[in-house]
């Protein structure tokens, strides 16, 4: 049975100092709660070795926010898999819109990163998502299920197993405006039925599918209530742990 899932995505965000107080703090509330849902936090590369260390791994998952497309070598500022891993982080977060955009990775340097990341033993929560003029021509499906085709749907079905999906209306993100539950709701159900025919339906059933689009604690309890939508992605409402607490709830 699929995991609900609640990850946060620090962005670049808080300094070393900073960070590790939010998630000691987010630590020490969740200790001894009753959660219906994993919780993780992607922090920036510095954090992570401290942050492992902070927290109660077994309540708060940690995540890089990326890694790198080469196992190792010269490429100066690169942090690898391995790197990531050996911090005790357990989760990367991999093709999200804004490393796309702005730093132009494509499926060829993606399907490299995943390779990595699932070879080093980490969980890729996997990106994918539409711009607004996509969206405005109605090819929204088409242009996710070929972001899939490129790169995760290659993967044999062991590997793709131990992936989450994360789903960003690219529209939607940072912009104070957030799809409709309808629209995350029916993309979710597109992505699984997807699933459903490259994977088969055990696959789909068991595979999380998450929204992250300017999610908060005022939508969560609708889009969480809907039977595609396990989670999600969420980036500011994840830097104040009264607000990330609320998401959580939502379940």
């Amino acid at each position: 049975m699929r995991k609900n899932i609640v990850a946060g995505n620090w962005k670049m965000n808080k300094t070393l100092q900073e960070g590790l107080a939010l998630a000691t703090e987010l630590n020490e509330v969740l200790a001894g709660a009753s959660l219906k849902c994993d919780v993780v936090i992607g922090t920036p590369f510095i954090h992570l070795a401290s942050v492992t260390a902070a927290v109660d791994t077994k309540v708060v998952g940690v995540a890089a926010q990326n890694c790198a497309a080469k196992e190792s070598g010269a490429y100066t500022g690169e942090v690898s898999a391995a790197m990531v891993k050996s911090t005790g982080a357990e989760y990367v977060i991999l093709g999200h819109s804004e490393r796309r955009e702005y730093y132009g990775e494509t499926s060829t340097i993606l399907n490299d990163k995943v390779a990595l990341a699932l070879a080093n033993g980490l969980t890729p929560i996997y990106c994918c998502g539409e711009a607004l003029e996509v969206r405005n021509a109605n090819e929204q499906n088409a242009f996710v299920k070929t972001q899939l085709d490129e790169t995760v749907f290659n993967l044999s079905a062991e590997d793709f197993a131990k992936i989450v999906i994360a789903y960003e209306p690219i529209w939607a993100i940072g912009t104070g405006v957030t799809a409709s539950t309808e629209q995350a709701q029916d993309m979710l159900a597109y992505i699984r039925g997807l699933i459903v025919d490259k994977f088969g339906k055990e696959m789909a059933e068991n595979t999380s599918i998450l929204y992250g689009g300017s999610c908060n604690a005022k939508n969560a309890p609708e889009l969480f209530s809907q039977p595609d939508i396990d989670g999600g992605l969420i980036g500011g409402a994840s830097l104040k742990v009264a607000d990330f607490k609320a998401i959580i709830d939502a379940f």
